[in-house]
C-alpha cells in the first residue's frame, strides 16, 4: 500500500486557486457559485483576497460530486487531495 500523499499550506492554496479557474472556465459553472455565494463578477477579485476565501471554494466544490470529479480529472489527483487542502484552508468547525 501506497503511502498518504500529503500537502502543505501553498500546495492547498494552488489547488484552490485551479478550482477557482474551473469554475470560471464555465459560465454556468460560475454563475451558480456567484448566486450561491451572493458575490457578482465586481466583487470576486476583492472576496478572493479575504481569508477563508479559497477554502470555501474547495468546500462548494467538494459538495458537487460532478464538480470535484472535473477537477479531479482536471489536475490528475485523487479527491482526497482535494478534501485535505480544503480542510487545510477552511477547517471544520468543532462537532463537524
Amino acid at each position: 500500500m501506497a503511502p498518504r500523499k500529503t500537502i502543505n499550506q501553498a500546495q492547498a492554496a494552488e489547488i484552490a486557486v485551479k478550482a477557482l479557474g474551473l469554475l470560471a472556465s464555465e459560465p454556468e459553472r460560475l454563475a451558480r457559485f456567484l448566486a450561491l455565494t451572493g458575490l457578482g463578477p465586481e466583487t470576486i477579485r476583492g472576496a478572493a483576497a479575504s481569508p477563508g476565501f479559497l477554502g470555501a471554494v474547495l468546500d462548494y466544490i467538494a459538495g458537487d460530486e460532478a464538480l470535484l470529479m472535473a477537477l479531479v480529472n482536471e489536475m490528475d489527483e485523487k479527491p482526497e487531495i482535494i478534501i485535505q487542502a480544503r480542510d487545510l484552508l477552511a477547517p471544520p468547525a468543532a462537532g463537524d
